[in-house]
């Protein structure tokens, strides 16, 4: 749970805002304050001594056993090194329902022969052109596991079975689902999966965690990235004390260490179960209010378990619900590219809890009013009954 942090004005004792991002999320103060320590050498045990931390409590939340590797950089950052790294010049499809599952496809398209596979956003992937492509020869997939534009949850379990059955690596973007959400990295035959510091995590932007197969080493392409080349970034992490092969952001490195040091102390299961309760809470408010649901669910997709998203009424502009919620000191996401301005998402991701969700909740239903709007009840004493159980 956070400390009150919303804000509308210089006038008010609260001098942040509180994030309901689908990240960057707010940072807990012991994350904010790993930071403030002198700098030190990057190639001492010091640095060595955090950077294993990292991966000793990272393995669990990746569900692997395999080798992680934290890079310097955003999640893109840990998208392009595994592109760049495991699929240089190799027939590529990339599952696409949302905005970051096409940026996963125009980086494969620099590197490889891609296929893009495309379904409406928000709408459940074609897994049978997927099976098609497959059979034809291709043999990287990437998949975003939680795709935030559209608040939707791919089904990475099957996507695993399908590329196992075909012999393909397997990437996945788990940059929005790691340490928030179930992930099993090994059992679903993931070859390489993705974090980014700033969403479940909680941590600072500006870190980037892969972890990488064996399946995926023996297949490493002969021609490679050269900052986010994962090979180089390996030979250091085995070194003792552990390394990176180029100066790595050490506040950054100290802030995710304190992230996931609080990440091991809740529990990831008990994190998990948190996550999943906030956002049926506020998909239950929404229901409630009478509004459209972004993803279009099946049996095998499902609505965010880490953000939620619904579309606008026939008549409401964005800004005057996010606007007057900015006001208001709490700010969540709008529409990405082809949703701009149609739909609103809410984040629940890293330490926000049910005082947050409640505000935010609370400010939603009154912007609405404010806007002239009259909802179909009371999302916020449905939110409320949901959290009380």
């Amino acid at each position: 749970m956070l400390v009150p942090i919303y804000v509308n004005d210089e006038k008010s004792m609260y001098k942040e805002t509180l994030l309901m991002m689908p990240g960057p999320v707010p940072m807990p103060e012991t994350v904010r304050g790993a930071m403030l320590s002198q700098s030190f050498n990057h190639r001492s045990k010091q640095l060595g001594a955090c950077y294993a931390d990292i991966v000793r409590i990272m393995k669990p939340i990746f569900g692997t056993n395999n080798e992680i590797l934290v890079i310097s950089g955003s999640g893109t950052a840990g998208q392009e090194a595994a592109i760049g790294s495991f699929a240089q010049g190799k027939k590529i499809a990339s599952l696409v329902n949302g905005k970051f599952g096409e940026r996963l496809g125009l980086i494969s398209q620099i590197y490889g022969e891609t296929t893009m596979i495309e379904s409406e956003w928000g709408h459940p992937l074609n897994l049978e052109s997927l099976k098609e492509s497959l059979e034809n020869g291709v043999e990287v997939v990437t998949l975003v596991h939680n795709e935030t534009s559209a608040a939707i949850l791919n089904p990475a379990e099957e996507v695993g079975k399908l590329c196992k059955k075909h012999d393909a690596l397997f990437i996945l973007d788990g940059i929005t689902s790691i340490g928030g959400d179930t992930v099993k990295a090994d059992a679903w035959g993931v070859d390489v999966a993705i974090v980014g510091s700033q969403k479940c995590l909680a941590a600072p932007a500006g870190l980037a965690a892969v972890s990488v197969s064996k399946k995926a080493w023996d297949r490493l392409s002969e021609k490679r990235p050269f900052y986010l080349d994962l090979k180089k970034a390996k030979k250091s992490a085995d070194a003792d004390p552990m390394e990176t092969p180029t100066t790595p952001a050490i506040p950054l490195f100290m802030a995710l260490r304190e992230a996931c040091r609080l990440v091991e102390e809740e529990g990831i299961e008990n994190r998990i179960v948190r996550h999943h309760k906030l956002s049926a809470a506020v998909r239950e408010a929404g229901k409630v209010w009478g509004l459209q649901p972004v993803p279009q669910t099946d049996a095998l997709h499902h609505a965010s378990n880490t953000v939620t998203g619904f579309f606008y009424p026939t008549g409401i502009e964005d800004s005057a619900i996010r606007g007057y919620c900015k006001k208001m000191g709490i700010e969540f996401a709008g529409g990405q590219d082809r949703f701009k301005g149609k739909i609103f998402r809410i984040g629940n991701m890293g330490i926000i809890d049910t005082p947050e969700i409640l505000a935010t909740l609370a400010t939603v239903q009154m912007a609405f009013k404010k806007a002239g709007f009259k909802l179909e009840g009371d999302g916020m004493e449905a939110a409320v009954e949901l959290l009380s159980a």
